[in-house]
């Protein structure tokens, strides 16, 4: 009863926290003093079975999501039946995990992402995605306009990355993180929390696609990652590796494919040169 209790308490929802501060703006001849707000930014450590995993620099923000999905992405469960107990202290900026496997050993070899954040990674292969998916160039510029128009933290502070998950008509998760990286593993988390499907369904963010974002994206079998920025030359040759269709700077009435065009209607030897 007690670690049923322990879950249903780290599931709870954290609040979007900033910092106000003072600042000297310059405004055409002369300098004023401003209050601004900007996203707040903790170093939380996660422990599992007692051992101190890795930490992670996010926004305490949907901490409970976060662990869920970076312990997912890398191998350690398999889903939220594998967790005996979870106990998040945004205050200690600490997570404490419990596995049902008490014997389960960790992985010791991480490797340093790119992402905003510091972020870090112990797995580094992909799962080929397969899919029958097919969207709209519009639907798909649809969607990131709908994204845009709900990044809340953003619009208070700027500063943050936003992702959501989606399918060709609506956005289903969302999450805004300092870190790029973090905001993936904040939407598996909470999709592995209320049992929504990842597959046949499309990844939206604000942030570049870089080769890790790119493999998180494999791990939810998103066929579809899109992008209002460019992607990494490796990221692409992953793409196109592991099936999945590749869109940047998405934004306005256009957008670039590098990937797998023909899940957006496009027939490259048909395309104009």
């Amino acid at each position: 009863m007690t670690e049923k209790l322990n879950m249903q308490e780290a599931f709870g929802e954290s609040d979007v926290r900033t910092k106000d501060i003072v600042c000297h703006r310059f405004l055409g001849d002369e300098w004023v003093e401003d209050l601004i707000r900007v996203p707040d930014e903790i170093k939380f450590a996660l422990y599992v079975n007692q051992k101190e995993l890795v930490t992670i620099m996010c926004t305490p923000s949907k901490l409970n999501y976060l662990i869920l999905g970076f312990l997912y992405g890398e191998g350690i469960i398999s889903g939220i039946d594998d967790v005996a107990m979870m106990r998040v202290c945004e205050e200690e900026s600490v997570a404490d995990v419990r596995l049902n496997n008490p014997e389960f050993i960790l992985p010791t070899q991480r490797t340093l992402t790119s992402g905003c954040g510091g972020g870090a990674v112990f797995k580094t292969d992909g799962e080929r995605v397969e899919s029958d998916l097919a969207v709209k160039p519009t639907e798909v510029l649809l969607l990131m306009k709908q994204l845009q128009e709900q990044m809340d933290l953003y619009r208070i502070s700027g500063g943050v990355h936003t992702s959501a998950l989606a399918d060709p008509e609506k956005l289903l998760v969302m999450a805004e993180d300092i870190g790029r990286h973090n905001t993936l593993d904040k939407i598996l988390g909470e999709c592995l929390m209320m049992g929504i499907s990842t597959k046949d369904r499309l990844l939206l963010t604000t942030g570049r696609i870089s080769s890790e974002m790119l493999l998180k994206a494999a791990k939810l079998q998103v066929p579809v990652v899109v992008s209002r920025h460019s992607p990494t030359g490796r990221a692409v040759s992953l793409a196109r590796d592991l099936g999945i269709t590749l869109v940047g700077h998405a934004r306005g009435g256009s957008l670039k494919v590098y990937s797998h065009p023909e899940r957006l209607g496009c027939s490259p030897n048909k395309a104009r040169r």
